[in-house]
């Protein structure tokens, strides 16, 4: 069985439309008018136990509201999911247990206590054993290096800080499915990198599955090994992270490092795009031509003494699949 799994999952909401002017607000109060609006249509994954997975769309493309029925705070309009065998919003209690949450706008964090007294407090609610949670705590206390702001009041928190003790908190009790919800929003490269690290390692320690949802391609580079794409509530691609990169990568930046102090090639689909003594990079249109003529080139007309081919960044392949979504 699946750790999750969706199946024609569909939520529609009634908005309400807003009228001007003063005839506008007695026809708002008396005989308000409403539009549906359609966040999710037909959703359809399956997320096997220990995966890593990147859920991804611009905004609006029904990625939050997807993690919220998920976690059983909204109910669907039509279609079924199950997580860990359990229907959210039918098993929410009994999920609870086995699934952790973090939105980063949102915080399970008692504003004006210390930190260490809500890890308390969510140990009780889970009724994890007082050894267990000592060992558990002592461990992701030591990993996401928090153990000098136990006793500090949430409010005197840094964004970074918080974000670390959000984790901390989500992964108290060992949850068998993990949902993350923009986990690094507004945090510098450091924080980041160290919230990566930490969640790649403890689902590939612990077997936890987890479904990432991120306008940022480094988490989703760096934590997931596949991307599940939506947009307008709708499936727009599911695959590998490798796959996607091989099917949607048109450009690939090549620097070679020569004993000749400048390069030139003229070659279809090259383009210098940074230039210093002894050392130039060019974007190559692979669609065009294949690296291994520009290669060749480049062996046949110079000394050669270092070659780097690196892909495109991740916002790129993204913003490609959208264009031709």
């Amino acid at each position: 069985m699946p750790a999750i799994s969706v199946k024609n999952l569909k939520k529609d909401f009634h908005v309400r439309l807003s009228q001007k002017g003063m005839k506008g607000a007695f026809k708002n109060f008396f005989s308000p008018e409403y539009e549906l609006v359609n966040a999710v249509s037909n959703l359809n994954f399956d997320i096997e136990k220990g995966e890593r997975v990147a859920f991804i769309g611009p905004n609006g493309a029904g990625k939050s509201t997807t993690i919220k029925m998920l976690t059983g705070i909204l109910h669907p309009t039509d279609g079924t999911a199950t997580v860990l065998g359990k229907t959210p919003w039918q098993d929410r209690k009994v999920l609870s247990y086995k699934i952790g949450a973090v939105f980063g706008q949102r915080s399970q964090l008692w504003y004006h206590l210390p930190a260490g007294d809500t890890f308390d407090l969510l140990a009780k609610i889970y009724e994890m054993n007082a050894r267990t949670y000592t060992r558990r705590l002592r461990m992701l206390v030591e990993k996401f290096d928090i153990g000098h702001l136990l006793s500090k009041p949430v409010r005197q928190l840094s964004l970074g800080e918080r974000m670390r003790c959000e984790i901390v908190a989500s992964l108290l009790h060992k949850p068998k499915v993990l949902f993350l919800d923009e986990p690094t929003i507004g945090l510098d490269v450091t924080a980041k990198a160290t919230i990566r690290n930490v969640i790649k390692q403890s689902s590939v320690e612990d077997g936890t599955t987890i479904l990432l949802t991120s306008h940022d391609t480094g988490d989703m580079e760096q934590v997931c090994e596949r991307v599940i794409v939506i947009d307008h509530g709708t499936l727009l691609l599911d695959k590998p992270i490798k796959s996607l990169k091989e099917t949607y990568i048109q450009n690939r930046i090549l620097t070679v490092s020569t004993k000749e102090k400048n390069v030139s090639l003229t070659i279809a689909g090259l383009t210098k795009i940074e230039s210093e003594p002894h050392k130039t990079s060019f974007k190559v249109d692979i669609t065009k031509t294949p690296m291994e003529a520009v290669l060749k080139q480049a062996m046949d007309k110079y000394h050669l003494r270092d070659i780097k081919i690196q892909d495109p960044p991740m916002e790129e392949v993204i913003q490609e699949i959208y264009k031709r979504g």
